[in-house]
């Protein structure tokens, strides 16, 4: 039987998984401490919420995130940090560093532990790659057609091969690994919030991806889930159904702006010199094929059902950002101006 948690730690507190896990399960009086690591501190509003969670800032780089865990006597280990969002980070060489050299140092620190009982680590479902020799669903065995080549889903390659070394030299650890799907909601801050939230929205011409969701609400409470019981496997964690990509732009008052394949790259160099979205190259690929990955073992073996179906999660968002289509002449001139801007740069001959 599970032992509930008494003492957690939860990385990556300064950003919206990470601070809100912290906050409801510093609101559970069963549990006597939470503790939430981050190197940069948690926004005012976050903190509040985070009510009586401590805020320690460390750099989980730092070999200094054993002292930590030793002192406070850490039983839970949550590492929620994992991050695709290089703005976020620093840049994309920090945002590595950060992925897969602070993983390492926390499961350094996890393995020599003698107080560490359980381990969740958030993953994504870009593990998986995007080609278009990809099956119709992703089950957690399924081998990618493409290895992902670079980017934050090499980095998460990389961090579950770390996270399977670990389990064999601590196999009295549960570990649980959480392949999310892209999440939306209202007030996260993600690639595909700021995709969706552009007046004009690249796509690739001749291609309409599938894509599949997980609202902000349930990633936090699958995490909650994950850190109070021991529930040791791989699991994908996605909303039920899935949208096509010009569905989402129509829900969301977009305007779509079809790029020829070999203009994709440069459109994606234009939006991040811009400061629009910073999308990965695993995350151009994504548009261009989509992914959807099988929870039938999240809801059957890990006994959680998102409360929240893709469509709904998508709606959710788009009501919660107050999202109004682009019709009014101030907002459609500028939209047209920026895809002129897209169309004029284009190389030519594309």
């Amino acid at each position: 039987m599970s032992e509930a948690p008494s003492v957690v730690l939860v990385t990556g507190v300064s950003r919206f998984l990470g601070g809100h896990l912290a906050a409801r399960l510093a609101a559970d009086p069963s549990i006597e401490r939470v503790l939430g690591v981050d190197t940069t501190p948690p926004s005012r509003e976050m903190r509040r919420r985070m009510g009586r969670a401590e805020f320690v800032r460390v750099d989980i780089r730092n070999p200094l995130i054993g002292k930590v865990i030793s002192t406070a006597k850490v039983d839970t280990v949550v590492h929620a940090s994992l991050s695709g969002n290089p703005g976020q980070s620093g840049g994309r060489s920090m945002m590595m560093e950060m992925n897969v050299i602070g993983t390492m140092q926390l499961l350094a620190a996890c393995q020599r532990s003698d107080t560490v009982r359980r381990l969740v680590v958030k993953s994504t479902s870009a593990v998986y790659g995007a080609s278009p020799r990809d099956p119709a669903t992703f089950t957690e065995t399924t081998e990618p057609k493409a290895i992902p080549p670079g980017g934050y889903a090499k980095d998460a390659v990389e961090i579950e091969g770390y996270v399977r070394s670990f389990s064999r030299r601590r196999p009295d650890i549960p570990v649980t690994t959480l392949r999310f799907v892209n999440l939306i909601g209202p007030r996260i801050d993600t690639s595909f919030v700021r995709y969706f939230s552009l007046p004009v929205v690249p796509v690739v011409l001749g291609y309409d991806a599938r894509v599949q969701l997980l609202h902000e609400e349930d990633a936090v409470a699958v995490l909650e889930r994950a850190a109070a019981e021991d529930l040791p496997g791989v699991f994908n964690v996605g909303a039920a159904g899935v949208l096509m990509l010009s569905q989402a732009i129509r829900r969301a008052g977009r305007i779509s702006l079809p790029v020829p394949q070999p203009a994709v790259p440069f459109v994606g160099r234009f939006t991040r010199r811009a400061r629009l979205v910073d999308f990965s190259p695993e995350q151009l690929r994504l548009l261009n094929f989509g992914r959807v990955v099988d929870t039938t073992k999240l809801q059957n073996e890990f006994g959680f059902t998102p409360r929240w179906t893709t469509v709904q999660a998508f709606d959710d968002f788009v009501a919660g950002r107050n999202l109004r289509p682009v019709i009014d002449p101030a907002r459609f001139g500028r939209a047209q101006d920026a895809a002129l801007a897209v169309a004029r740069a284009l190389p030519s001959g594309s």
